[in-house]
């Protein structure tokens, strides 16, 4: 057989946004970086998804410095992020502008491959974002995010998939966010694409359900050019699975991956005293770690699924999980089916959250499920519920067309009122994702320096 599987290590981005809420610092790899480089990875997600609204909201980062500074330390590796199209990494849609901004300033700062999703697998929102990609001389890869509902068929994955080639990508991607694509769909879904579409298909998936290992071994035994694995100490549960498990079944099987498992060891022995820290402090809960049949019932993923037990553990009402994942779904059904991947996971999340808390269903309703339902976030994939429509917005009407070209570009009001509390067009942009975080950010950094600035004056008299 000999054929040659890609292998994506995504510890540095979706393991431990699965398992540690994204809270690893560079202080926590740095050290790794080069080693990692030699272990013969195709790929490693190391940017996007909520790594930079951590950086700056947690870790007191510049996520561009680290950007560069991985790139710094890994030369032979391609590196990858995840961006939520017109989303960028925040919350909402930005502008065309902004969008383009983004992607440009991604690559030049050291990103090969922008892996682009949309939360509605709506393909309007990835139209910027892949132009430009390919504009900045990026690997563009079109995602299709599976999610399983009366609206969602392989028919129309395979349209989405056709689709996003006609639009240019270089690849595309399943991801299974929430590790409920069975190994028999994967092996169907993936034979399908393949007809019909003549691009590399890359599969993500989870383990929450156990289902992982075997579902990206059967997308490989379809014709999948490469999967998403984790670091073992940083695998399992609501992560990913095992690297080093996955490496070892696929070399017996006659593929080729040209992963180095001694390699592999060194980088597991460095994240051990990591992964231990986080268990001593509390920053890794030992459910995420488990095996959630009832995911294929609730559909989360594992983001969101840590991210739920934080928020309820904050408030002291962890005990409410289970009333959480009961009201999750029929969230979902309301806002007409929407694939749980950010930022839908969230908006579904928090609202089920406070309808369990509230003990009323929609007693209050978020900014953001209200822009939803407003049509801020494109064509909702099925049909929403009018009761809540009606509810939430009264008799104002929801948008008709696309929203992004009513957006007004960000960037020159952000320059004018940062004036030169930034120092580059990175800054701008991190202001323009996260307002209230950057600012505070790079307030602190100009404090940091001018005191620096004091000292060497001071040690120079």
């Amino acid at each position: 057989m000999n054929r040659k599987v890609h292998i994506t290590e995504v510890v540095l981005r979706d393991a431990n946004q699965s398992q540690i809420a994204t809270r690893l610092a560079r202080s926590d790899f740095e050290d790794i970086l080069e080693t990692m480089d030699e272990a013969g990875y195709y790929s490693m997600e190391v940017w996007g998804g909520a790594t930079f609204d951590s950086c700056l909201r947690f870790l007191d980062e510049d996520p561009w410095d680290r950007l560069r500074f991985i790139r710094s330390k890994v030369k032979k590796t391609k590196l990858q992020m995840l961006l939520r199209g017109q989303n960028i990494l925040g919350y909402k849609h930005y502008s065309d502008d902004t969008v383009r901004a983004f992607v440009r300033k991604s690559v030049e700062n050291g990103i090969d491959i922008i892996r682009i999703f949309d939360a509605l697998n709506d393909p309007m929102n990835m139209a910027t974002a892949i132009d430009e990609c390919l504009k900045a001389g990026g690997h563009a890869q079109g995602t299709i995010c599976y999610t399983i509902s009366p609206i969602h068929t392989f028919e129309n994955y395979v349209a989405l998939g056709k689709k996003l080639e006609s639009m240019g990508c270089n690849s595309l991607c399943i991801k299974d966010m929430a590790g409920i694509m069975s190994p028999q769909s994967a092996y169907d879904l993936v034979s399908a694409l393949k007809k019909e579409v003549s691009l590399p298909i890359y599969v993500h998936s989870h383990s929450t359900t156990g289902l992982g290992p075997l579902t990206l071994l059967k997308s490989i035994e379809a014709g999948a050019a490469g999967v998403d694995t984790a670091i073992s100490i940083f695998s399992g549960g609501t992560s990913h699975p095992a690297t080093e498990s996955m490496v070892y079944s696929l070399e017996e099987m006659g593929y080729s991956t040209g992963v180095d498992l001694k390699v592999c060891k060194k980088i597991n022995d460095h994240f051990k005293p990591v992964q231990e820290r986080f268990l001593k402090e509390g920053g890794l809960n030992p459910s995420v770690l488990q095996t959630k049949i009832d995911a294929l019932n609730y559909q989360i993923p594992g983001g969101m699924l840590s991210n739920l037990i934080s928020q309820l553990t904050g408030v002291g009402q962890l005990d409410k999980l289970d009333e959480v994942l009961l009201e999750t779904p029929k969230v979902r059904k309301d806002l007409g089916y929407p694939p749980l991947v950010t930022p839908m996971s969230q908006m579904v999340g928090a609202q089920a959250v406070t309808n369990v808390l509230m003990g009323e269903r929609y007693k209050s309703i978020s900014k953001e499920v209200k822009a939803y339902l407003r049509g801020e976030y494109g064509k909702a994939p099925g049909e929403i519920s009018q009761d809540l429509v009606k509810k939430a917005l009264g008799d104002e009407k929801p948008y008709e067309g696309r929203f992004d070209d009513t957006i007004e570009p960000e960037i020159p009001g952000a320059k004018a009122y940062l004036k030169d509390l930034a120092e580059s067009e990175e800054d701008v942009l991190s202001y323009v994702a996260f307002p209230q975080q950057a600012e505070a950010f790079l307030k602190e950094r100009r404090e940091k320096k001018a005191l620096k600035v004091t000292y060497s004056i001071q040690e120079a008299e």
